[in-house]
């Protein structure tokens, strides 16, 4: 087992040093401090305009020809990965009376040998421009001094965007409530502000934000999607652990429909509330310029739990409404939908001989199974109880209560929606027709006519054609 693992890191070990060889190194510059008694010798452009900032491979071959010196490959970056916004010559050209910075005021510690280059020293940076406090920690104004925004710095990579570091004010308990950074990120004027745009675009933002339309300061920051590769999570505020908070959040939201609208869309209150779509009416559809938002995950309630199918009727019976919240009718059906080749159906053991009184009271909807029309009526009409002369004849199904003629308007006017059971629109206009019938009043006492034309005329034209008295 030995060899295959030596064979494999030497393997390894040849194609680290191929590749290590065919990069150009850091130019050692403390080791040819005595060469160079300025910086100019070789960065020309720091103090001529139009001229490049790093030296020609052909300066560096004048020594490393191969015989005085060793040949080194060597070729300069074509661009620096940066988003500063710096000019060696602006700050070159000092005001008058001034001195001029020298190289190793910015690229060296204080104190350190000649040479001893590092990249740009930000405590250096700072006291020159008069600045006491941390590089991240620095007020908006002092970012946009320094730094472009993020969408301007175009050399940068995902990963340099990803290696940048949080500022403490983030880590700060609440930052990402919108009394945190919300308040942070408004600049002057309604833009953004200058210390978000230098590490955020607006894709940063729709990590979370499903209401980034509507936010003019998420639509001031400009597109890139080189944003996201900084990491965020949409954590679910310390509100929404409380234990009882399924229970309650019906409040909040009936409350103020707002708090919801930052992370949750439309569909994902549609997860759970399917049978109340009214609910999420309030939140924006998901759709293009939207953050997904809020993943929500249907659970069952505690309540459904320990044989809950066995016991579910009576809750259901004593609070329709609150199975309404999450169930559809056609939940119900699945399981409930009456059929004569199987059981037991939805119906209670003799509902049969008190499904009349059930019906008239609506103690459920009928209709939502039965096709009135044509499941009803064919019973009716195999027992005999439809009318054999007229509509309100001398025998028939309303023969069970005496005088139901004289009454039938009271009833039609409770419950219309059970008459259409039996009864089509040619046996009403029999006797309530205005030309050529009975012309009986179908209106009751109290009848607003003004109030039902303006509510509904179509009802009106059923038995007054187009000529509707006023």
């Amino acid at each position: 087992m030995s060899r295959p693992l030596t064979l494999t890191l030497v393997i390894a070990l040849l194609v680290a040093a191929r590749a290590a060889a065919q990069q150009p190194q850091r130019f050692d510059h403390l080791k040819h401090a005595s060469l160079f008694p300025t910086c100019a010798a070789c960065h020309a452009g720091v103090d001529q305009p139009n001229q490049p900032l790093w030296p020609d491979s052909a300066q560096c071959a004048a020594c490393h020809d191969g015989e005085v010196q060793p040949r080194v490959p060597w070729q300069y970056p074509e661009s620096l990965r940066t988003n500063l916004r710096f000019s060696h010559a602006a700050h070159r050209a000092v005001s008058a009376g001034a001195t001029s910075p020298a190289c190793m005021d910015c690229h060296g510690e204080i104190g350190a040998r000649w040479m001893a280059v590092k990249p740009p020293v930000v405590t250096r940076c700072f006291a020159c421009h008069g600045l006491k406090t941390e590089h991240l920690a620095a007020t908006d104004a002092d970012c946009a001094t320094c730094h472009l925004p993020l969408a301007q710095a175009s050399r940068l990579t995902r990963a340099d965007v990803a290696a940048i570091d949080t500022p403490p004010s983030h880590r700060a308990p609440g930052f990402a409530a919108g009394t945190g950074h919300g308040r942070l990120a408004a600049g002057p004027g309604g833009a953004v502000a200058a210390s978000c745009a230098t590490c955020h675009a607006r894709e940063f933002c729709l990590t979370c934000h499903v209401d980034a339309p509507e936010q003019a300061i998420i639509q001031a920051l400009a597109l890139d999607p080189r944003s996201t590769a900084i990491a965020a999570r949409l954590a679910a505020p310390g509100t929404h652990s409380a234990p009882d908070f399924l229970e309650r959040h019906g409040r909040s939201v009936r409350a103020d429909v707002r708090q919801c609208a930052t992370c949750h869309t439309r569909e994902s209150c549609l997860i759970c509330h399917a049978g109340m779509t009214r609910v999420a009416v309030g939140l924006y559809a998901a759709g293009p310029g939207r953050g997904a938002g809020a993943v929500i995950t249907r659970h069952l309630p505690a309540s459904h739990a320990g044989g809950f199918a066995q016991r579910h009727a009576a809750e259901a019976g004593a609070r329709s409404a609150t199975c309404a919240g999450c169930h559809t009718r056609a939940d119900c059906l699945a399981c409930h939908r009456p059929s004569a080749a199987s059981a037991p159906g939805y119906h209670p053991a003799g509902f049969l001989a008190r499904h009349p009184v059930a019906a008239y009271a609506r103690e459920t909807n009928c209709s939502d199974c039965h096709n009135t029309g044509a499941f009803c009526l064919a019973c009716h009409a195999q027992v005999g109880l439809t009318a054999r002369t007229q509509v309100l004849g001398s025998s028939g199904y309303h023969d069970a209560k005496r005088f139901f003629g004289l009454g039938h308007g009271q009833a039609a006017r409770q419950d219309l929606e059970s008459c259409i059971g039996c009864h089509v629109e040619r046996d009403c206009l029999t006797c309530h027709a205005s030309f050529g019938a009975r012309r009986f009043n179908p209106h009751g006492p109290g009848f607003d006519a003004a109030r039902l034309r303006r509510k509904n005329p179509q009802m009106c034209t059923a038995c007054h054609g187009t000529n509707i008295p006023n």
